[in-house]
This record gives C-alpha cells, structure tokens and sequence, in this order.
C-alpha cells in the first residue's frame, strides 16, 4: 500500500477525453495524445489494497489490480506490467474498451468514487510499450501437437496465444481478409485504434502463431480437412446473429443492421475505399438500441456529418446509484451513464440525443422505397408493449439497429463438420470445460464427435464484454492444453458456467 490516506486526501480524477470540438473533426482516439502521467500515478495511490479486494472479482480475469497500482504509484512499470500481464494478454484492449465493471465492485465505491482502474491498466500497457518492456515470448520447446483457432476476436487471440506459448503450433483462421474480429471492423477507431491491434498481432507471429486472413472454414477450407490436420480446435466465431425488429417496414432501403454501418465505417478507415456504401452524411439518423453498439454507431454518425441523430432506448431513464436490489459489489449496477458519444451530441446540438422508454413501431417509406420517418411508441414499463396514443414521428433517411445479437450462426458447414449444435439459449453447446458437446440425436445419425473441439468467447457465452471474451479465450486455451498434454499449467480464471457477480 502506498499511502494509507490516499483515498482520503486525493479525489477521484479520472483522465480527461480531449474537447469534444477536437474529437469530432477526426478519428484518433477519444484520449489519443491526453497526459496520462502522473494523473494516474496519484490515482493509482488512492488504492487501498484491501484485505479482501472486491475488483478481482469483479474483474473475470482475477488481474491483480492492487499490486500492478502499487507499482503505478511508485512509477515501476516494468514491475506493473508484468502483474498486470500475468492475467491478462491484452490490457491496452480492455484499458480502452472495457466498461470496468471492477471499479463498481472497488471497495471505495460502498462510500465514495472508486479508483480509475481503468486509467492505471491503460496507462500501464501503454508505458510498457513505449520503454520496449513488453517483447515476444516464443516457447523454450515445442510439444508437437497443433490448434486450430477459428475467428481472430479477442477470445480466439487470447487462446491462439496462450496455446503458442504453451509449445503448441496454432494456427488462425479468420474469414474476413484482416485479423482482429470485432476488434478490427466492429470498434470504431476513436475508441480502439489499429495500430494497437497491429502492434498485437505483430508479438504473436514473432512468438510463431499463423494467422491465415480471408479463409471461412467450411467454405474456403473443408472441415474435415481441417480436423485431421489439427490435434484440437477452438471456435471463436463470436455471436454474430444480429436481433431483428419485426415491424412494418423493416425492409425499406435505408435501415440498417449497426455492423453493417460500422464495418463499413471501419474499412474506409483501413484505407479500402474512399467513402462507405452506408454513410450517415448529410442525413437525420435514428439509431434504435440503447448499448455500447448504439454509442458506437452514435459517434461515427457525428463524424461523418449526420444533421440530426436521434438515440433510442427501450429502457427508462437510470438513477444515479444503485438501487436497493443491486447492492454492492453486484457488477456493473444499472445507472444513468453518459459515454463520450452522447457527450459529443451535447456539444454539438445542445442537447442529450436519447429518447428513454420509447420503441419503433414502423418505418415509413418516401415514393422510391426509401426510409423517410420512424414511428416511435411510449412502452410500458413491465413488458414493453408500445402505449396506444403515444405515437410520434421522426424524420430519418438513415435508421441503424443496434438492438445486440442472437448468438453465433449454425447450420453451416462449420457446425455441422464439428457436430456443434445450440443450447437453450441458442449459442454452441459446450461442457464447463469450455469442450463442445454433440446431442444424442446428433450423435445417432452418424455426425461428426465434436471430441477435441472447444467453444470460447461469445459464440458459447453469448454477447458479452471484451473482459469476458479474453478470459474466456485463456480458459478454452487451458483446457484444450489440458486435452491434448493430459495436464496443463495455463491460467484458467473462469469456467464456462460461470458468470458476473450478482
């Protein structure tokens, strides 16, 4: 502990994003060129390094956040970055997307605002890289044995690179002609840019992980194939079943699903093109769905010079502290959050973009087919169900659904060769030891044993956070370990089974 008065002497402070001004006349990133030092050298001293500290388990990959904010504190980033690395793989990543549901469970927080631990962890990794601490780790021998990791999200990164660590030969598979999953084409650039990822993937090949762009196994590369060549698999193909919205109008031109847009967004970031086929431009935008994909697709609508954006959220408007029913450390509490999309719209219009408690109930059409107004309803507060009378018209030539995701694809080739099939909830049925699981009637007609196969990331969690996909890639990795060596020595911080704190 550095300072046993620190929490007392010294405010919380968290590191301010540049002038909203500034942000939306570029794509850099929203704290791109801020201070970090020594703000969060004096933050990091208001931990308190607690007898019982409540953010290990807050956090699903246990990081050992009192010591690497000792370490911060005094200014050791070597010995900082290499706690905060012993659990996680990739903390530039989750220092810059993780909604930090650690710091609601931070013992401060049951009476006053909790430490910035997200500021310290991005601080630490991005010391680390800039005084060269963090270098490539290729394995002292190789085991002989192979892994196939199927999709380059951040669980399938995490697992390929435990696994290369481990003295396996993994290779990458991932079907879009870049790696990164999510991370390359669903993350906008002003909250994650490349470079970092780049930077990432870069470590990896020099450790000896194979990335393989541009291939879709079950169409570019055969299944079976693949089995024979790979002593085991790990799939990682995320949740990528977008939820749709049932309601008149759906298919007019001009609405459309938020991966779309923001997959667009971020190839012509990449240099793909010069301008997206689906641009917000000079357009009224109405973005249906209250979450970070809708904040997301908020911030890029703004950039790219939306004259009007209007956020809708089915959910009624948060208190500012958590409610009797989620007491402390419950993760993550359900209050009024303004991220810095929403602070961007306020600079720019006056004013917050959201609608609370509202819902579409039809998109209209102009005399060519296009979208040119959505119909929002009051909703009730129980189920849901629009108020008759309260209908109200927006104008839009632009609608985006960002309303989340079903689960992974199945009846594919890929499913189908792996004999994955889907649980009650619709994604990969799986073992709480992350291995795939063939149902009897799967297995009576002759299809494939899914023996040797794991499930990791959102694909068997369903939608979930960053935090959740890179403790789930380190878990899968230890257990196909396990599966292929008879024991295993990788970090495993959660089971498949498990879930947040509640």
């Amino acid at each position: 502990m550095t300072d046993p008065f620190g929490f007392l002497t010294t405010p919380r402070e968290p590191v301010p994003a540049r002038p909203s001004r500034e942000r939306l006349g570029d794509w850099n990133e929203v704290y791109a060129g801020q201070a970090l030092l020594p703000l969060v050298s004096r933050q990091a001293g208001r931990c308190m390094d607690c007898g019982v500290p409540f953010c290990h388990g807050g956090c699903p990959l246990g990081n050992l956040i009192p010591e690497w904010n000792v370490y911060a504190a005094h200014g050791d980033w070597r010995a900082a970055s290499e706690r905060l690395h012993a659990t996680n793989n990739f903390p530039e990543f989750t220092g810059r997307l993780c909604p930090a549901p650690c710091e609601d469970a931070c013992v401060l927080a049951l009476t006053a605002a909790p430490v910035t631990i997200k500021n310290v962890e991005q601080a630490i990794a991005d010391e680390a890289w800039a005084r060269g601490h963090i270098r490539a780790h290729p394995p002292e021998r190789r085991t002989g044995r192979s892994v196939a990791v199927v999709g380059s999200g951040p669980a399938g990164l995490a697992a390929a690179q435990q696994l290369t660590r481990a003295g396996h030969a993994v290779t990458v598979f991932e079907r879009a002609d870049r790696i990164g999953g999510l991370l390359r084409y669903g993350i906008p650039a002003f909250k994650l840019e490349k470079r970092h990822l780049d930077r990432r993937i870069a470590q990896m090949q020099e450790e000896g992980t194979r990335f393989c762009p541009g291939v879709e196994v079950g169409s570019g590369l055969d299944v079976t194939g693949m089995r024979n060549e790979y002593d085991a698999v790990i799939v990682a193909v995320g949740a990528t079943e977008p939820r749709e919205l049932a309601v008149p109008g759906r298919t007019l031109k001009g609405v459309h699903h938020a991966m779309e847009y923001l997959t667009e967004a971020n190839r012509v970031a990449e240099g793909d093109r010069a301008r997206p086929f689906v641009t917000a431009e000079g357009s009224q935008v109405v973005i249906i769905g209250g979450g970070d994909t809708g904040t997301d697709c908020l911030g890029t609508a703004l950039r790219q010079g939306a004259t009007s954006v209007v956020h809708v959220d089915i959910n009624p408007v948060r208190g500012t502290t958590r409610q009797e029913s989620e007491p402390w450390p419950l993760v993550h509490p359900k209050i009024h959050r303004v991220s810095h999309a929403h602070e961007e719209a306020g600079f720019r219009d006056g004013a917050d973009p959201r609608v609370f408690s509202a819902a579409a109930v039809r998109f209209e059409p102009d005399a060519d087919g296009h979208v040119e107004a959505v119909c929002l309803a009051e909703v009730e507060p129980g189920d849901r169900a629009p108020r008759p009378g309260t209908e109200q018209t927006l104008p839009a030539q632009l609608v985006l659904l960002a309303l989340g995701f079903r689960g992974p694809r199945h009846g594919t080739r890929l499913t189908e060769g792996l004999g994955l099939v889907p649980d009650a909830r619709g994604n990969f049925d799986r073992t709480a030891d992350f291995a795939a699981r063939a149902s009897d009637r799967v297995s009576q007609r002759g299809a494939p044993s899914p023996e040797g196969v794991f499930v990791a990331g959102d694909a068997g969690r369903g939608q979930s956070l960053v935090v959740w996909a890179l403790a789930e890639g380190r878990s899968a990795a230890a257990a196909a370990d396990r599966y292929l060596m008879g024991f295993s020595e990788l970090p495993a911080p959660i089971r498949a089974t498990d879930g947040p704190l509640a």
